[in-house]
């Protein structure tokens, strides 16, 4: 079983020279593919022609395409995008998906360095950074939307002003971090950009035709979990976080 691509269609109709090109029983011609033989007349058969069920009628498809085809087996470079939705593994929301395993490892890492750096309020919030990250997949995946955004006690409005105008906060201003300082700070700082490319990954994900975003709850989530994670390191900079070193 496999999806017949346009790169085939072209190779079975020698380049759309000659037809016909046989389409056989679980395999599905790509939008591309469907388009080109259109375009170059050429015909297609299905020699074992439809699958069917009891009665004649046309079996129920185990998967579905968002091109449009029906599928009973799943193709290894496709995916679950959600229920029996398949899509490649190059799409957009898979990708980003990916971004939010990779955000959930690097907070363990930060929040395990912040433990054994002797940060325990830290480990506690990246703690908390962990179970809102966590929720991104239900986000996504069951379409729940991201309401009353709190984090670390600070609201959406907070992060952005507190992150903006730090030294009028916590007496510390904007700094560019250096290898000499807390182990627990730099790991913040690779989170922080970690956090960066997941929200551009949810742009590339939830954007429409005309660049619009379809997911702005989402967005907005990780721009300001991206404020966080530079409070985080402002408050390190600023001597805010008690130091007990193991």
């Amino acid at each position: 079983m496999g999806l017949i691509t346009l790169e085939d269609a072209r190779r079975m109709s020698d380049q759309g020279t000659r037809g016909p090109v046989v389409v056989r029983q679980g395999e599905v011609l790509t939008p591309g593919a469907r388009d080109y033989l259109q375009e170059h007349r050429i015909q297609v058969v299905y020699p074992q022609g439809r699958e069917t069920g009891e009665g004649g009628h046309a079996a129920p498809a185990k998967y579905r395409t968002l091109f449009g085809a029906a599928l009973n087996e799943k193709p290894e470079h496709m995916t679950h995008l959600k229920e029996n939705i398949l899509v490649f593994k190059d799409h957009p929301r898979i990708a980003f998906r990916g971004w939010i395993d990779l955000l959930e490892a690097q907070t363990l890492l930060a929040q395990r360095e912040a433990a054994q750096g002797g940060w325990p309020r830290l480990a506690e919030e990246l703690g908390q950074v962990l179970e809102f990250v966590r929720r991104y997949i239900r986000f996504d995946v069951l379409g729940e939307k991201l309401e009353n955004l709190t984090l670390c006690g600070m609201d959406a409005g907070q992060l952005r002003e507190y992150s903006h105008y730090p030294e009028k906060h916590f007496g510390q201003g904007h700094f560019l971090p250096a290898h000499t300082d807390p182990p627990a700070l730099l790991a913040v700082n690779k989170l922080r950009c970690v956090v960066r490319q997941t929200e551009l990954a949810a742009y590339a994900a939830f954007r429409d035709a005309d660049g619009n975003v379809t997911r702005g709850d989402m967005i907005l989530g990780l721009n300001r979990l991206s404020s966080l994670m530079w409070i985080m390191m402002i408050k390190l900079k600023a001597g805010k976080y008690e130091h007990s070193p193991m």
